[in-house]
């Protein structure tokens, strides 16, 4: 019985399959992580630079 159930191969399909999803949802994720972080530096950068050119035209 033991023999069969490591012969047995019905499934292997499915967890490869699924294992290749959660890679890449892992890079999907770590992707979008590093863009927004990227994106909010900018905006505060924007921010930054709108509320000292404000101050200076006062």
């Amino acid at each position: 019985m033991f023999k069969q159930f490591l012969a047995d191969e019905s499934g292997a399909t499915a967890i490869e399959y699924g294992l290749i999803a959660g890679l890449i949802f892992l890079a999907i994720v770590t992707t979008i992580h590093h863009y927004t972080e990227a994106t909010g530096i900018l905006y505060n950068k924007i921010g930054d630079t709108v509320a000292t050119a404000t101050q200076a035209a006062k």
